[in-house]
C-alpha cells in the first residue's frame, strides 16, 4: 500500500522538481540579462561621454545626424511628390534682375512702362535696367536714353541674344574681343548677366565715342561700320529710338508702335534713282564691338 502511494506521488514530485529547476534557470537568465543590459548601457554612456568630450568627434556626429535628417526629409518629400520643396532656394531672388517700379523716379517708371509695352517684356526687369542706365549714364557722361536705345536696337531687350558673329547680350558686345572687360565680373559668362552686359557695353560705347570724336561717329565705331560706306541705317535707328524715349521722359505722348525709320523726303524731279543699298553683313558691322 505504501509503495503504491509512493508511485502515485512520484509524478507530482517530479513536476515540482522540474518547476524548481526551471525557476532557477529563469531567474539565472534574468539576472544575467539584467547584468548584460546594464553593462551595455554603461558602455554606451561611457562612449557618449567620451565622444561629447572631443570637439572633432562631436562635430562628426552632428554632421552624420544632420545628413540622416536631411535624407529622411528628402525621402518624405519625394514620396509626397513635392518637387519644389526638394529644390527650394530662398536666396534665388538675389540673382533676379528686377526692380519695383514704385522705387523708381516718376520719369524712370514712365519710361520703363513704355519700354515694357513697346517690346513686350516684363516691367520689373526693365525697371532695373532703366535704373542702372541712369546710374551708369551719369558716371559715363552719357544720356541714359541713348544707352537704352542701343539696347532696344541691338537686342530688343533680350539678355540672351546672340548675333551670327558672336555679339552677345543686351548691348551685343563681342565677348571674345572684350573678354578682358568681364574679368572684374567673374569671367566671360557674365555677358549673360543683364546688368554686367549693360556696364561693359557702356564702357565700349564710351571708348568708341572718345576714339571717333563725336556721338554719331562713335555709334558707327560701336557697330563696326567706321570704315564702311554705310552703317545700314544703324545710327539713324538708334537716334530715332532715343528721341522717342526722351519724348516719353519729357512727358509727351509717344505711341508704343511708333516706327524708328526716319521720314523719307518728298521726291523731286531732280532726284536720280539709285540702287537700293544692301544691308551690311553682321561680319562687317560687329567687328569692333
Amino acid at each position: 500500500m505504501r509503495a503504491f502511494d509512493m508511485l502515485r506521488q512520484a509524478p507530482r514530485a517530479a513536476g515540482r522538481s522540474v518547476g524548481v529547476f526551471a525557476g532557477d534557470v529563469g531567474r539565472g537568465l534574468l539576472e544575467i540579462s539584467h547584468n548584460t543590459l546594464a553593462l551595455v548601457g554603461l558602455v554606451a554612456i561611457a562612449a557618449a561621454v567620451f565622444a561629447l568630450g572631443r570637439a572633432d568627434v562631436r562635430g562628426q556626429l552632428e554632421v552624420l545626424a544632420l545628413e540622416w535628417l536631411q535624407t529622411r526629409q528628402e525621402a518624405r518629400e519625394h514620396a509626397s511628390g513635392n518637387l519644389l520643396a526638394a529644390v527650394a532656394e530662398p536666396g534665388a531672388v538675389s540673382r533676379a534682375t528686377a526692380a519695383d517700379l514704385s522705387a523708381l523716379t516718376r520719369q524712370q517708371a514712365t519710361l520703363a512702362t513704355w519700354i515694357s509695352r513697346r517690346y513686350k517684356v516684363a516691367p520689373e526687369p526693365i525697371g532695373a535696367l532703366v535704373q542702372e542706365a541712369w546710374q551708369i549714364g551719369q558716371r559715363a557722361g552719357l544720356d541714359p536714353t541713348l544707352i537704352l536705345a542701343i539696347m532696344a536696337v541691338e537686342s530688343s531687350f533680350n539678355p540672351f541674344a546672340q548675333s551670327s558673329v558672336g555679339a552677345q547680350g543686351l548691348m551685343q558686345v563681342l565677348t571674345r574681343v572684350h573678354d578682358d572687360k568681364y574679368e572684374s565680373f567673374g569671367g566671360k559668362h557674365a555677358a549673360f548677366d543683364p546688368i554686367t552686359n549693360l556696364r561693359v557695353g557702356v564702357q565700349v560705347l564710351q571708348e568708341c565715342i572718345r576714339r571717333a570724336g563725336s556721338l554719331q561717329d562713335g555709334l558707327r565705331f560701336y557697330v563696326g561700320a567706321a570704315l564702311l560706306e554705310t552703317d545700314g541705317g544703324y545710327v539713324g535707328r538708334v537716334l530715332m529710338e532715343q528721341a522717342h524715349m526722351r519724348g516719353v521722359v519729357e512727358g509727351r505722348s509717344v505711341p508704343v508702335g511708333i516706327s524708328n525709320a526716319p521720314a523719307a523726303p518728298a521726291p523731286t524731279d531732280n532726284d536720280v534713282a539709285t540702287p537700293t543699298e544692301k544691308p551690311v553683313a553682321d561680319e562687317q558691322v560687329a567687328l569692333l564691338r
